[in-house]
């Protein structure tokens, strides 16, 4: 499964789900969403295994995404729930930090879970290599190729004109080709970052938010704010996000996803009660959550509330829509075919743009195209 197959998807509403398997990690980068430490949360995998278990034939996601912290800290899960997921049509695929290639070494153990998986990608930006070197990380992925894996780059800069990524970029470009198609994205004021990314006048999208770190979750850098009611439909609510205490939310907002108790807009559930067939059809038709998709948080804001943007952007005025809304209000008019018929139009209008166009609104628009090399929507 190639990375521009994977954001395909993205907007798709329960196309795929994001099971974050833990927030440890043994990497302390400085710029982690996550603010993940090797003493974070995690989640049981009994409950993890019953998920997976009730995807059934007709009623199944078409992707698993194993996020973190660093999901390769739980090898043998990540084999189980990959083999579990195949056994239902399921594709997987993963993103790590490559803590293992420290030392230059490729452990039996996490290879195979590697090899279990559909698609991996590798993080890398400058606060990565102070802790695994670049040459490392390329090198494992030298490995995975001649496995005959899909693999792709998750690359993280200092916004569009930082020098690191013209680097990094025209490296793998020079030594891979195409066939390690990279996602970029841009350092957000959120997790560990939040301290001293607005500081540091990092270039960030309009909602300052970032998310839980994987390949196929990327937070709106449009810039499109003047006009508050403006349509700007969120593909980033479309698939359901299983949090690292087993809250089911329908955003991968960073912030949101942290936020306890969860928005009531955006919480679908819990995997200790709920399988996948439940959380399926809460996101499918929830009318809240169909609105945010098809239509944006600005728009219900100023159609709904008091107008205008939250001062914090995009995904700041979502997670506020219950204060700043006449959310009934949202509910009654997402309800029923008419909402259905949105959620349909909006969804088919962002496959239809491609992966390319989709980069260049929820990621670093400058270098989009890596995500699908020979693509040019």
């Amino acid at each position: 499964m190639e990375l521009a197959e994977l954001i395909s998807l993205r907007p798709v509403p329960c196309a795929g789900v994001l099971l974050m398997l833990t927030q440890r990690c043994p990497l302390h980068c400085a710029h982690c969403s996550t603010a993940s430490t090797m003493t974070g949360p995690q989640l049981d995998g009994a409950a993890l295994r019953r998920l997976v278990e009730s995807f059934g034939p007709q009623d199944r996601p078409q992707l698993v995404m194993f996020t973190g912290g660093e999901p390769l800290l739980r090898p043998g899960l990540v084999t189980e729930l990959a083999q579990a997921a195949a056994d239902r049509g399921v594709r997987t695929a993963l993103l790590s930090g490559m803590f293992f290639a420290r030392q230059g070494r490729f452990p039996r153990h996490i290879r195979k879970a590697i090899q279990a998986v559909d698609h991996f990608s590798a993080s890398l930006d400058r606060e990565h290599e102070r802790e695994v070197p670049r040459a490392e990380v390329l090198r494992t992925l030298s490995t995975l190729l001649d496995d005959g894996m899909a693999v792709s780059l998750h690359l993280t800069g200092h916004g569009p004109d930082d020098p690191y990524l013209a680097d990094v970029t025209e490296e793998v470009r020079r030594r891979f080709g195409n066939l390690v198609p990279m996602l970029v994205n841009e350092v957000r004021a959120v997790g560990r970052a939040a301290s001293w990314a607005a500081a540091a006048r990092i270039v960030a999208g309009p909602d300052g938010a970032s998310n839980t770190s994987d390949v196929s979750a990327v937070s709106d850098s449009s810039g499109q704010l003047q006009n508050p009611a403006r349509v700007l439909p969120c593909a980033m609510a479309a698939w359901p996000v299983v949090a690292s205490d087993g809250t089911v939310l329908a955003c991968c907002g960073q912030d949101a996803v942290d936020l306890r108790p969860a928005p009531e807009h955006l919480l679908l559930g819990h995997i200790a009660d709920d399988d996948w067939p439940t959380l399926r059809e809460r996101a499918l038709n929830s009318p809240e959550v169909r609105m945010i998709r098809a239509l944006g948080p600005l728009h219900l804001r100023s159609r709904f509330g008091d107008g205008g943007a939250s001062p914090d952007g995009y995904c700041a005025t979502c997670i506020a829509l219950p204060q700043s809304t006449d959310l009934p209000a949202i509910r009654a008019f997402g309800a029923g075919p008419a909402g259905e018929l949105l959620d349909r139009h909006a969804t088919a209008a962002q496959a239809e743009s491609g992966p390319v166009t989709l980069v260049r609104r929820f990621g670093c628009a400058k270098y989009a195209e890596l995500v699908a090399p020979g693509d040019p929507r």
